[in-house]
């Protein structure tokens, strides 16, 4: 199943089918990708979304980076609440968002440089290019 990995409808239909599935995004709200993906991501080098820091911080903006990494995870868990219980009535199981995204076979992720950082990808992640701009004639 090729899917969006945002809205998890498509990976509860690949879990539910027992068929492998291919994730097609940009980037997940609180980095719950790099984590269902299982990539290292040290909070002294890897910066988190929405404190606008480069892979070069000082202490306080490691410290501030830290706290946002920590603060995130609840986010999300109110975030894919309702995909969770929708996913274990449909399955019949216990299942959280993060079981089903573990999944993936492959993740096409749509990272470039000029936008992101570099950071450590695991395997099955292929970095296919960000935004792609035209001359308008």
């Amino acid at each position: 199943v090729l899917t969006d990995a945002v809205l998890p409808c498509g990976p509860i239909l690949a879990e539910h089918l027992s068929v492998p599935s291919v994730f097609f995004l940009q980037q997940m709200p609180c980095g719950l990708d790099f984590e269902a993906a299982q990539c290292p991501s040290p909070p002294s080098y890897v910066p988190r979304q929405f404190t606008e820091y480069t892979d070069h911080m000082n202490f306080l903006q490691r410290v501030k980076n830290l706290i946002f990494g920590i603060s995130s995870p609840f986010l999300c868990y109110f975030m894919f609440q309702p995909y969770s219980k929708l996913a274990s009535e449909f399955l019949q199981r216990d299942v959280t968002v993060p079981d089903l995204l573990r999944q993936a076979s492959i993740w096409l992720m749509r990272l470039d440089f000029v936008f992101h950082y570099p950071r450590p990808l695991m395997p099955n992640i292929i970095v296919i290019g960000g935004v792609n701009c035209a001359k308008k004639k």
